[in-house]
């Protein structure tokens, strides 16, 4: 007679499987993009190294938290500053990345396109790693 009990790896291996968020290959794809553009331009200075008085972008869960906020306000880049900051001259106080680093056109892009379009994000929490050199001001 066999037994109907399931070992207990296979518990486990169930229970893990039904309590993680399932990850969504086609919501990861779509924000990959954007991603880029932070890893590459942001997450530098707004990572794990920030100062306290910079929002926190060191990760998918760090930055839900300012959608729907000042500073990304789903459907309306214009009104974000997270956008706004991006699109500043290089001359205005408070442009991002610093001095002498602006993102091209089509990392701006990018970016208004995302948040135009909602702001989504994969319901998983994805850790950001910078890319390239650090942006520092002239």
């Amino acid at each position: 007679m066999k037994s109907s009990v399931l070992p207990a790896y296979c518990l486990v291996a169930l229970l893990t499987s039904c309590l993680s968020t399932p990850t969504n290959p086609a919501d990861e794809q779509a924000f990959a993009p954007v991603r880029v553009v932070l890893e590459t331009n942001c997450v530098h200075c707004h990572g794990d190294n920030r100062l306290s008085t910079m929002p926190p972008i060191n990760d998918t869960q760090a930055l839900t938290k300012l959608i729907g906020t000042s500073w990304i306000v789903p459907g309306k880049p214009e009104v974000s500053r997270f956008f706004q900051v991006v699109t500043f001259p290089d001359t205005l106080p408070g442009a991002m990345p610093p001095s002498g680093h602006a993102i091209s056109k089509q990392e701006v892009e990018t970016l208004r396109s995302w948040i135009k379009a909602g702001a989504k994000m994969p319901p998983q929490n994805l850790p950001f790693t910078p890319r390239g050199e650090m942006p520092r001001s002239i």
